[in-house]
């Protein structure tokens, strides 16, 4: 199935939220459709449709992450850009670690979001491929201390309470973040989470 032709369904309990991300959608050729709560588009999606589901990570009654474990449990496939507020990125972390293909981080960069939506299509129409532990990087080309800043990183903090917990200055934390980027291949947040949580050893938190 062509990307074009699979719709996003966007969830947001925030009327003008739906209605801007509807019109971007349409704007770059795809086709949208809005709900204003998780329960709503449990109610009216159709099982066998297939798409990319924009969704906000907390909203009343239902939040995201519930309605991602729902999907989970009627085996429902659909790929997840979650939508997240910088207070909100454990949360996301946890949703990417459950399966969601990508997190956004508001105020909303509009260009990363199409390319993200976009890029989650074309995987779902795209033929299967090599098991995902063949394409997991290793995090052991990480230095200890690296490991550590990463570890920090997954846990939900900041630069500044990176430097505070492992007694370094705020400039070293920002040398090894890039390293940790630079070595594993990652271009942002999301996508150095999608590459290392397949090797990291169990017992490690969650951001």
């Amino acid at each position: 199935m062509n990307a074009a032709t699979q719709t996003v369904f966007i969830v947001d309990d925030d009327e003008d939220v739906r209605d801007a991300l509807a019109m971007l959608m349409r704007a770059v050729g795809l086709r949208a459709e809005c709900f204003a709560s998780a329960r709503e588009f449990l109610q009216r999606i159709d099982p066998r449709a297939g798409g990319c589901l924009v969704l906000d990570i907390r909203m009343p009654g239902m939040s995201g992450m519930d309605l991602q474990a729902e999907l989970h449990k009627r085996r429902l496939r659909l790929p997840i850009v979650f939508l997240t507020g910088h207070a909100d990125v454990p949360l996301a972390v946890r949703a990417m670690k459950a399966g969601a293909a990508d997190f956004i981080q508001k105020p909303l960069d509009e260009h990363r979001l199409v390319v993200a939506v976009m890029t989650a299509l074309k995987a779902e129409s795209a033929p299967p491929r090599l098991p995902e532990a063949q394409a997991r990087v290793d995090a052991s080309a990480l230095s200890p201390r690296e490991m550590e800043v990463l570890e920090q990183m997954i846990a939900g903090r900041q630069s500044r309470e990176i430097a505070d917990a492992l007694c370094i200055s705020l400039k070293t934390v920002e040398f090894h973040r890039a390293n940790i980027r630079r070595k594993l291949g990652a271009t942002n947040l999301a996508d150095l989470f999608r590459r290392v949580f397949g090797n990291m050893p169990s017992g490690h938190g969650e951001q």
